[in-house]
C-alpha cells in the first residue's frame, strides 16, 4: 500500500480480527506487555476479540523493519470499554486514531458476514481525485467504475458507498461509514480516501486495488478527451450472469435473462 502511494507519511490504517486459535499459543502469562487504553464508547460485541492494528502516527514504510513499533496486538476488554495491548506499540504507542471507526465497522460487518475479519483504510490517489470531478451520487459513481474495467462488477457488485466529508477520527465518521457497511464492503470518504472490509487481507486489498484501478482508467479517459464508448448495461448484465454475481438492485437499466 505504501509503495502504491496510498499511505503516505502516517496516512491509512488496518485492523485484523485474529482467530483465538492463532493467538493463544503465543500469549505470555506474566502480563509484562499489557497496557490498558480506554475507548470513547462501548464495543461489547467485540469483547475478548484479538485485533492486530496499525498504530497512530506510524508510517507504513517502517512496518517491515520495526513491526513492534508500528503495529500492536490488542484484546478488547470483557466490558467493551477499553483494550489491552498484548504485543507491540513499544515506546508508549497506541492504536490508530481511526480505531473507533474500525471497531464500529467490524461490528457492523460481522452482523452481515460471519467470515468478516479485516478493515482497511487508505488514500488511494485516483479515487480521491475522482471525488473532485465526478458527481458524488453512489449509483452514478459506482456505474462509472463498473464501466471502466470489465472485472469491476465482479469484484464489487454490492456497489460503492459514499458519505459526506467528515473530520477523520471522529465518532461521526464511524457511524456514517458503518451505516453504509450494512450493504456494502467499500465506502468512499470524499477528498480523503477509501474504507474497505472483507474476510482477509488479500480480499480487502484486492477490492481497493480494483476500485483504484478503475478510477485511474477514468482519469486517463478524461485526460484523453472523455468517454466516447463504454460497457453497456446489457453487457454488465451478461457479465453478472457469467460470473454468478448479483448487481446492486436498481443500478442497471436493462436486464438480460
Amino acid at each position: 500500500m505504501y509503495h502504491k502511494g496510498w499511505d503516505e507519511r502516517n496516512g491509512g490504517n488496518i485492523s485484523w480480527i485474529l482467530d483465538d486459535a492463532k493467538v493463544q499459543p503465543y500469549l505470555s502469562e506474566d502480563g509484562r506487555n499489557i497496557r490498558n487504553v480506554s475507548l470513547p464508547f462501548e464495543v461489547r460485541p467485540l469483547a475478548d476479540k484479538y485485533i492486530l492494528v496499525t498504530g497512530t502516527g506510524k508510517y507504513f514504510k517502517n512496518i517491515i523493519d520495526d513491526p513492534q513499533d508500528a503495529l500492536g496486538l490488542i484484546k478488547i476488554a470483557a466490558d467493551g470499554k477499553s483494550y489491552n495491548i498484548l504485543w507491540g506499540f513499544v515506546n508508549d504507542a497506541v492504536a490508530t486514531s481511526e480505531l473507533p471507526t474500525h471497531l464500529m465497522n467490524h461490528i457492523q460487518r460481522l452482523e452481515v458476514d460471519a467470515t468478516h475479519r479485516v478493515i482497511m483504510h487508505c488514500h488511494a490517489t485516483h479515487t480521491i481525485a475522482m471525488t473532485y470531478t465526478h458527481e458524488l451520487d453512489e449509483k452514478a459513481f459506482t456505474k462509472t467504475l463498473w464501466k471502466m474495467c470489465t472485472e469491476c462488477l465482479v469484484v464489487f457488485p454490492d456497489a460503492i458507498g459514499i458519505i459526506p466529508w467528515v473530520v477523520p477520527g471522529t465518532e461521526q465518521i464511524g457511524q456514517l461509514t458503518s451505516e453504509k457497511m450494512k450493504q456494502q464492503r467499500s465506502v468512499i470518504w470524499p477528498f480523503h480516501g477509501v474504507f474497505g472490509a472483507g474476510h482477509d487481507l488479500d480480499e480487502v486489498f484486492g477490492l481497493i486495488e480494483t476500485i483504484e484501478k478503475a478510477a485511474e482508467v477514468y482519469t486517463y479517459t478524461q485526460a484523453q478527451g472523455g468517454i466516447k464508448q463504454t460497457i453497456s448495461d446489457e453487457n454488465l448484465w451478461e457479465l453478472a450472469q457469467g460470473f454468478n454475481v448479483e448487481p446492486k438492485e436498481g443500478y442497471l437499466e436493462v436486464e438480460v435473462r
